[in-house]
């Protein structure tokens, strides 16, 4: 054996057990919620919400949690939150009616800061990119998405106007699987993907259709991550989805753009059965999650590799920090550990 050829028999080895390495630890479960909202401040700060009005804090990286279940709303599911700190964070109830709650002395108590008891209402996901700017999307009210933003880190939300909301067609909605079908820009700008009969990115210049399966209620699109590209609006992001019906399957379950939308590309190897949620942990690392397990994927999402047959419904990176967490049913939530 040469010596160049046993130089890179050793770094194909190397990597191999650096790949293999990667692995889901599991911080705690065997509460009964199931958790989609997920929203980890730093590597300590992580904070999550969930079904039967139940919240969850962690000061030390998900170790030790404190568990809260909100006063007066036992039996609501609140689908997403969003965490700027220790001590505040906004939650979103979905229906009936739909409500977004916040605190400011870490989960003691509770101020509803949004309601609305519109027949149909459902909302579906928040984003915020500082803590003042958030926008909230819900399921289409008479054809049309509802839209509503915040300029005071959740104290008040302001609805779009119906004249300048997405229009949606017969069966197309969106789902509230993870609290991360929706992306909002620096520039105020924000995207979002939607699905069931039709699923479809949206922005201010209306929907484009999205390569990805798609023509009954249970398929479309579910999570969309927009790699960062320092202060410029990215056009590089991947949306994730499936049918949940057959979560194993793998058809058009992934799509990819370099240019905002305008054209689309699969994975090579796509991830292994519907995925509910995908984020960007470095420019060319991602993972995703869903009922049936999580990838991994170390070449900007072409190839993806099953690291775990655990079912999760969402995954974040620490905003201030490098520690991906998921969360999922049975009150589970995970750490990745490279």
């Amino acid at each position: 054996m040469t010596a160049r050829l046993s130089l890179l028999l050793s770094l194909l080895i190397g990597l191999h057990f650096c790949v293999a390495a990667q692995t889901i630890e599991l911080l705690t479960s065997g509460k009964a919620t199931s958790i989609r909202g997920l929203s980890p401040v730093s590597d300590d700060i992580v904070w999550v919400s969930g079904s039967q009005g139940t919240v969850g804090r962690s000061l030390d990286g998900g170790k030790t949690w404190k568990w809260i279940t909100v006063k007066g709303f036992e039996k609501t599911d609140f689908r997403d939150i969003e965490a700027f700190n220790a001590t505040t964070a906004i939650i979103m109830g979905i229906a009936e009616p739909a409500r977004i709650l916040k605190t400011t002395d870490g989960g003691d108590s509770w101020k509803v800061v949004f309601t609305d008891s519109t027949k149909g209402m459902f909302l579906d996901a928040m984003d915020f990119y500082d803590n003042k700017h958030g926008v909230v999307v819900g399921d289409p009210i008479d054809s049309k998405f509802f839209i509503a933003k915040t300029t005071n880190g959740g104290n008040t939300w302001k609805k779009t106007p119906a004249i300048m909301q997405s229009n949606a067609v017969a069966g197309e909605a969106c789902f509230a699987s993870s609290g991360s079908n929706i992306h909002y820009f620096r520039n105020k700008d924000f995207l979002f993907v939607s699905g069931g009969t039709v699923s479809r990115l949206h922005d201010d210049a209306g929907g484009r259709l999205i390569p990805i399966i798609q023509g009954k209620e249970s398929t479309g699109a579910n999570s969309i991550a927009v790699r960062s590209d320092g202060p410029r609006v990215s056009n590089t992001f991947i949306i994730t989805g499936g049918d949940f019906s057959n979560d194993k399957d793998t058809t058009r379950n992934c799509v990819l753009t370099n240019d905002g939308g305008q054209s689309w590309f699969h994975p090579a190897t796509p991830p292994h059965g519907y995925r509910s949620s995908v984020t960007y942990i470095s420019n060319k690392k991602l993972v995703c999650c869903g009922t049936s397990g999580v990838d991994l994927s170390t070449d900007g999402g072409l190839n993806w590799r099953l690291i775990s047959e655990t079912g999760y419904h969402v995954c974040r990176k620490a905003k201030r920090g490098k520690t991906v967490f998921f969360a999922g049913s049975n009150g589970r939530i995970a750490k990745l550990v490279l």
